[in-house]
């Protein structure tokens, strides 16, 4: 039945009983009108209108559950749908309602698909001309100023040595930066490894304490996994040294008959009520590329302060390409 033609018939139902009850009830309208008289034709009008009121609510119902999911649809979040029940034009709405959030989740992970892949390779050549270019160049001066320190008389030649260890700070800061932009560990050594190192060097330069809990026989991933893996748990040590105010990250490997489970947990101040950023966002958006599980929260959320951020993406295992 046509959404039309169910309010119509609601509406019917509601006009023919109030017809009805005039029609055989015993009560008579007289001119002027009694009181008694005006009482029941007010109460009448009352119980129609209230009835008329639930019906339509009952009504109309599947166009408030549309509502409410177009308010609060993530594409980023993929799955929600709503049930189609009985037929008619509501049915079909709610069933293109579906078709079209399925439509529009397959074309977001499309676009994220291409536009992380651009990123990782606009990393990928930036990190290249770090190493060859700046890296070498560096390497050179820091070479040149060897040779000038050794030939110097002592009071240049001290400054020569301050030029040498800044220029060698200056040339490992680099080494750091194409170590984030391109984990050539990763290739190399594999993912707990790459993950290892990643640890390291993060506790090295931030003070925090990290803790490692990593299963010694993990299932096989694909490269495009592994990567998605250690850029989450990049964003997610980032995230506990710059907005935290952690003092200790724990990271965890896990591993089942059919998937890999990375956790990021910190004891900071959690995330609260706050909007997530483009780092989580981005998180999600690496998660939906492989069809993996991403899942952020706090383990206490009444408490204002000292709630800490868990941080789960759940990936599934698949056979590792050679």
């Amino acid at each position: 039945m046509s959404l039309y033609w169910r309010i119509f018939g609601l509406n019917a139902v509601v006009l023919g009983s109030a017809t009805a009850l005039l029609l055989w009830a015993p009560v008579t309208v007289s001119v002027p009108v009694l009181l008694t008289e005006a009482v029941i034709l007010v109460g009448g009008l009352v119980v129609m209108l209230v009835a008329n009121a639930a019906l339509l609510r009952v009504g109309l119902t599947p166009l408030d559950r549309v509502t409410r999911l177009m308010t609060t649809v993530d594409l980023l979040r993929p799955g929600q749908r709503l049930p189609v029940r009985g037929g008619g034009e509501v049915a079909e709405l709610v069933s293109t309602f579906n078709a079209m959030l399925e439509r529009l989740e397959g074309e977001r992970a499309a676009s994220s698909a291409r536009a992380i892949l651009a990123q990782e390779g606009e990393r990928r050549r930036i990190a290249q001309e770090l190493h060859d270019e700046v890296g070498q160049s560096m390497t050179a001066v820091l070479l040149a100023l060897k040779r000038a320190s050794d030939e110097a008389s002592q009071p240049l030649r001290e400054e020569l040595l301050q030029a040498q260890e800044i220029t060698r700070d200056s040339l490992d800061e680099v080494r750091r930066l194409v170590r984030r932009l391109r984990p050539g560990v990763l290739d190399d050594l594999g993912l707990v490894s790459a993950v290892t190192s990643l640890t390291t060097e993060f506790a090295t330069h931030t003070g925090l304490h990290v803790v490692r809990r990593f299963d010694p026989d993990l299932p096989s991933l694909d490269h495009e996994s592994e990567l998605v893996i250690y850029r989450v748990a990049q964003e997610g040590l980032t995230n506990a040294a710059r907005h935290a105010e952690a003092r200790q990250v724990e990271v965890a490997l896990r591993g089942g008959a059919k998937r890999v489970v990375l956790e990021v947990a910190d004891d900071g101040r959690g995330i609260g009520a706050a909007r997530e950023g483009a780092g989580l966002r981005g998180m999600r958006e690496r998660a939906l590329l492989i069809g993996a599980t991403l899942d952020v929260w706090s383990p206490d959320e009444a408490s204002a302060t000292g709630t800490g951020t868990r941080i789960r993406l759940t990936v599934p295992a698949v056979r590792k390409q050679s």
